[in-house]
């Protein structure tokens, strides 16, 4: 097989659930262990770091890879989903794995994938352990993908597990409760193995509490570590003033990401990236974090997080997608100067629309669309709910005529945002 049928097996040979939703959702650890078993474990070849969380973790991922890069470390990223290329999933010093490996796995390994039933998601981590191993990496950097407690990267053995936050998500799968929903993603933790909590919130760090009590891990909450003080945007990047606690220690930190957001999972990275340096086998200098956070979005390719794709008038996209990051999208939509709004969404049919739509802009004018996936709402059907909730526009079907639409009816200081969705983000760039 070519790259091209190679990606055409996986996506329709194994269920992905970027297009096929909780159908694809197949829990539980028995086939990726097997599976392992057979690559040899790759993924204990190599030091590793668990991160999950509703928000953040795609950002705190990608943080985290570039400070190790920094630090001289031959560093492993996976994370998910992926906005216009496959391989943007499985990195290495921030260059994508080669065409030709995914070919070579998939090609040595189909019958056996097939004869498990491995879900996309099981094939494709499975892919990156044998990959980094293959690469000699000597520290990866592991993103959930839905979940914690039974997803399939919950084989690894890390030296550290971060949850960035919880919001409700996935509620028929995780849970229909923040409690649930924290009892899955805390899942993740060890025994003896910390957890980094990037958000502290009374309705559920009670389950993490106890998770960590159950297994002897020590709970560290990074707002209680770290406390950003001073923050404004430059040319390009953010400046925060980040002061450590436990000795007023002050960081002077530039970062190449934009979104306030992304003050909270700045802090979350400096508390994971202190603790590494102070109590385990890696060594991440202070200047490796600043450099690591200057370049962040650079060294990493990190794509989607309040990223401008245009100027006159300024266009906007964000990957937040559920009510947890749409909240914080409408606040900086909010603190972003412009005359008129328009904002071109679509989301998928898994979303909790009751919570999210009333937390978007209702003085914007809506131009609904849909993205090319089978989990896709229908425009008109969007439009009618949001109308619901006072979010007033129009339709135009695809995602790219939205978007060139939107041009024509804004000026040069008015404001396009374009979200919803990954796979709206995704076809829009």
């Amino acid at each position: 097989m070519n790259y091209t049928q190679t990606l055409e097996f996986l996506f329709q040979q194994l269920p992905a659930f970027e297009q096929k939703g909780g159908s694809a959702y197949k829990p539980g650890l028995e086939r990726i262990s097997e599976f392992c078993r057979v690559l040899g474990n790759p993924q204990r070849n190599f030091f590793t770091i668990h991160v999950a969380g509703t928000n953040g973790k795609g950002s705190v991922s990608h943080m985290l890879a570039s400070v190790l890069e920094q630090a001289g470390y031959r560093t492993g990223l996976f994370t998910s989903p992926h906005l216009k290329d496959f391989r943007e999933r499985i990195r290495v010093d921030g260059e994508m794995i080669p065409k030709q490996k995914v070919v070579n796995f998939v090609d040595k390994y189909r019958e056996k994938m097939i004869d498990l039933k491995l879900s996309f998601f099981e094939m494709t981590a499975a892919l990156a352990f044998d990959y980094f191993a293959q690469s000699d990496v000597e520290v990866a950097v592991i993103e959930t993908g839905l979940g914690g407690r039974l997803d399939a990267t919950n084989v690894i053995l890390p030296v550290v597990s971060i949850i960035t936050n919880i919001g409700l998500e996935h509620t028929a799968l995780l849970g229909d409760t923040l409690p649930k929903i924290a009892m899955e993603k805390g899942g993740i933790i060890k025994k003896s193995i910390p957890v980094v909590i990037g958000e502290k919130d009374s309705r559920w760090c009670h389950v993490i509490e106890e998770l960590g009590a159950q297994n002897r891990s020590r709970v560290i909450y990074a707002e209680q570590e770290f406390v950003c003080e001073e923050h404004h945007d430059e040319a390009g990047e953010q400046r925060l003033s980040l002061r450590r606690l436990r000795d007023e220690y002050l960081y002077d930190v530039h970062l190449d990401l934009m979104g306030h957001y992304q003050q909270k999972n700045v802090v979350t990275v400096a508390a994971v990236t202190d603790y590494l340096h102070e109590s385990t086998p890696l060594t991440i200098s202070r200047r490796a974090f600043m450099e690591g956070m200057r370049t962040a979005s650079k060294e990493t390719s990190l794509m989607g997080r309040w990223q401008k794709l245009g100027e006159n008038p300024l266009m906007i996209c964000d990957t937040g997608h559920n009510a947890h990051g749409i909240r914080y999208v409408s606040e900086q939509i909010a603190a972003t100067p412009h005359d008129k709004l328009f904002c071109v969404v679509g989301f998928v049919r898994d979303k909790d629309l009751a919570h999210i739509l009333p937390l978007l802009p209702k003085e914007a004018h809506y131009i609904f669309t849909a993205a090319q996936s089978e989990r896709a709402i229908p425009a008109e059907e969007l439009r009618a709910k949001a109308a619901i909730y006072g979010l007033q526009g129009e339709v135009v079907p695809s995602v790219k005529e939205a978007v060139e639409y939107a041009r024509t009816l804004a000026g040069e200081k008015d404001l396009i945002f374009i979200g919803g969705s990954t796979y709206v983000v995704g076809e829009a760039m």
